[in-house]
């Protein structure tokens, strides 16, 4: 509090929780595009991530799902569409804020297999923030060893032993829409900190 930091939600499921903190913070509120890659046959099963650079993460356990590198080219070309789509919907109403030298804090609702999270992570530091924070609602022990290796500070509100999906820890959990995000820029905008 005090040091305007920037608080970048991952879309769609997180922007409603960013305009909570960055209010609680005096924060400015934006977002950071990464989009989980699919298991083929099984769109809920993310098998790693993409970020809008192009950039791939792909968790350990991916290989073994005898995913092949045309199937995972082709999953890549798919969600990079879909997050540049994101971004000429979002840029207009909200550009991007430059996260260099800034206390950055990455929000989540809920992370699962932590692969968005970590691509999400990579992408951020490329850009050299002061400090870089996580913030989820729920996420499982194991998967928070890894993102702590990645950040400076985690702060996770619910790390279960058994994890099947992050809705189950929610008494809501509606799915958060393009239009939805969009709102939550145009009011962070509005009440930006920054020059």
């Amino acid at each position: 509090r005090g040091q305007a930091p920037l608080v970048l939600a991952i879309p769609r499921g997180a922007a409603p929780m960013a305009p909570i903190i960055a209010d609680a913070l005096d924060g400015d509120i934006d977002v950071v595009l990464v989009h989980k890659l699919r298991m083929p046959g099984q769109p809920e099963l993310a098998i790693g991530s993409v970020d809008e650079t192009g950039q791939v993460y792909l968790g350990e356990y991916a290989r073994g799902f005898g995913v092949s590198d045309e199937d995972l080219a082709q999953e890549k070309r798919v969600q990079l569409d879909t997050l540049r789509t994101r971004r000429a919907l979002y840029s207009p109403v909200h550009p991007p804020i430059d996260p260099a030298g800034r206390i950055v804090i990455v929000v989540d609702d809920g992370i699962a297999t932590g692969s968005t999270m970590i691509a999400a992570l990579r992408a951020v530091r490329a850009k050299k923030p002061a400090k870089l924070i996580v913030a989820s609602g729920v996420a499982p022990r194991d998967v928070l060893a890894a993102i702590r290796d990645l950040a400076d500070e985690v702060v996770c509100l619910e790390a279960p032993e058994v994890f099947y999906a992050v809705g189950e820890f929610f008494d809501e959990f509606p799915q958060v829409s393009d239009e939805d995000v969009i709102e939550v820029l145009k009011q962070g905008r509005a009440k930006s900190r920054t020059p």
